[in-house]
């Protein structure tokens, strides 16, 4: 650890990875409430459009990337809405149309390939103190709407007709959520890659469900495992000359594993202690009668 901190570029990245290891399964845990866990992937390939839009007008491929990303959310959202055929076919459309119009567009700078492949597996070499800049600003962006709008986004996303029957204003709610989550690809592609960056926002959130029940619970240790997955990928990258991105989604694939093996432990523990609870109870009934 005190070698890779030797480094600028990889305090940087460290910084980086604790602020994707927080908002993306933050963010996350929104996403999989509401059965929409492959919408980080299908925003992913939206955003390899404003990459190569970026690229290609010799903009900021990041900022080209976060507008695109962020109508193409809204996009899903509104098709969702409206559309009879439903959420999945809106996102595979565009799901579609990003990557074709990513590989289009990144083909027409000349160096194609070599671009593409940072942005799609992330690069934790090329970060720089700007791009840091611009991950906090979006990353307290995120946090901040999930902090303001928790409750509401809750309860949008564990039932919606109950949020409309309570008042609440569900299509800006479901624009906000998908915007958020467009935000958050954002963030963590340059590190840990379009391809991968769905997987932090949904496994950390699958793991914290093995061992929670509350809601509340299940996103604070969520954050956790991301933060500890994100940190720990990124040092033994650098240790044993590994891509980050994949050491990242590996680690938390392993503590998926562990989670769910002891999730497994814990329930039967509970389903025996409260048949021992029944049992107790009926036999003083029985005494007391």
């Amino acid at each position: 650890m005190t070698e890779m901190l030797s480094y600028d570029f990889m305090r940087i990245a460290l910084v980086m990875a604790v602020l994707i290891g927080l908002t993306a399964p933050a963010v996350g845990t929104f996403i999989v409430q509401r059965k929409l866990s492959l919408l980080g992937d299908g925003i992913g390939h939206i955003a390899l459009t404003g990459i190569g839009l970026g690229l290609l007008t010799g903009s900021s491929p990041v900022l080209a990337a976060l507008a695109v990303s962020v109508l193409g959310a809204v996009a899903i959202e509104v098709l969702r809405a409206r559309s009879r055929s439903g959420g999945d076919v809106a996102l595979a459309l565009l799901f579609y149309g990003g990557l074709a119009g990513g590989v289009i567009l990144t083909g027409a700078t000349g160096d194609g390939g070599a671009n593409l492949n940072s942005y799609l597996f992330g690069s934790i070499s090329s970060v720089t103190p700007a791009d840091l800049y611009v991950v906090a600003g979006l990353a307290v962006v995120v946090l901040g709407i999930v902090a303001v709008f928790g409750r509401e986004l809750f309860l949008l996303c564990t039932d919606e007709e109950v949020a409309r029957a309570s008042g609440l204003p569900v299509r800006f709610l479901s624009v906000l959520i998908a915007a958020t989550a467009a935000v958050t690809v954002v963030i963590s592609m340059r590190a840990i890659g379009l391809l991968l960056v769905s997987a932090l926002m949904v496994v950390p959130v699958a793991a914290a469900q093995q061992v929670t029940r509350g809601f509340r619970s299940t996103m604070l240790l969520a954050m956790g495992i991301g933060v500890l997955s994100a940190v720990t990928g990124l040092a033994g990258s650098f240790q044993y000359d590994l891509p980050p991105g994949p050491s990242i989604v590996l680690l938390a694939l392993a503590v998926f594993a562990v989670a769910a093996a002891g999730g497994a432990v814990l329930r039967r523990r509970r389903t025996v202690a409260a048949a021992a609870r029944s049992t107790v109870e009926a036999e003083a009934e029985v005494l007391g009668g």
